[in-house]
């Protein structure tokens, strides 16, 4: 959701999917409860993207239903992921006037999820060709940004890292020493806004849209 929408369609396929369970009786606040949890609980085991989001629903399923749940509901669910990979890729507004503004810096593409979907969306995006890199990891920690940027040789403090997750974009990126400019997006997993940020927040930048990033940019790089 920094580059093109994303998590609408999670929501789309959550609101389907808690329509689905509650025709066996359940509240919906008890579905979406436990599928936080379960959620939480596996991405030690399946990561972030598509497939964890699946694998938790079936699970969520069988779980609030007492394992009553009907094979053909479980068939929806597996269906709902399917729509989920060949979506339609939306641009959010600025993106493209950013990437033609950078498009002659050392421009790196980090993403975490599927790397068949990830691959896809970007291959999809028509967006490709502004990045010299593109990165796909199993999740955006420090160790996993330091990495990437030994991969590189690119040094933190002079790494800017632009996105709308504060645990995922934000708050790693800042703890390497390095530059991060946060730009939300209307809807947001809790699991991505549960972090504390570093104290010194003197590299941490926050923009309404893409469109104001080159003035951030500029901002940073008349005062290093």
């Amino acid at each position: 959701d920094t580059l093109w929408h994303t998590e609408k369609y999670y929501r789309e396929a959550e609101k389907t999917f808690t329509d689905l369970v509650s025709a066996y009786g359940i509240s919906t606040e008890e579905i979406l409860q436990t599928m936080h949890k379960i959620e939480i609980d596996n991405l030690a085991y399946f990561g972030y993207g598509i497939r964890g989001f699946i694998l938790s629903m079936i699970e969520t399923a069988i779980q609030v239903t007492g394992e009553k749940v009907h094979a053909a509901d479980i068939q929806a669910i597996v269906e709902l992921g399917r729509g989920m990979t060949g979506h339609e890729i939306c641009l959010l507004d600025g993106v493209v006037e950013a990437l033609e503004h950078f498009k002659d810096r050392q421009l790196i593409l980090i993403t975490k999820g599927d790397v068949l979907d990830q691959e896809s969306k970007v291959k999809r995006s028509g967006l490709a060709g502004y990045f010299r890199h593109v990165e796909v990891v199993v999740d955006k920690t420090r160790e996993h940004y330091a990495d990437i940027l030994r991969k590189h040789n690119v040094s933190p403090e002079c790494f800017l890292m632009v996105g709308n997750a504060l645990r995922s974009d934000i708050a790693p990126v800042l703890s390497l020493g390095g530059y991060a400019v946060h730009v939300p997006y209307p809807l947001s997993w809790a699991h991505e806004a549960e972090v504390d940020l570093p104290s010194d927040q003197s590299r941490f930048f926050e923009i309404p849209s893409l469109y104001e990033l080159a003035g951030v940019v500029k901002q940073i790089e008349l005062t290093v």
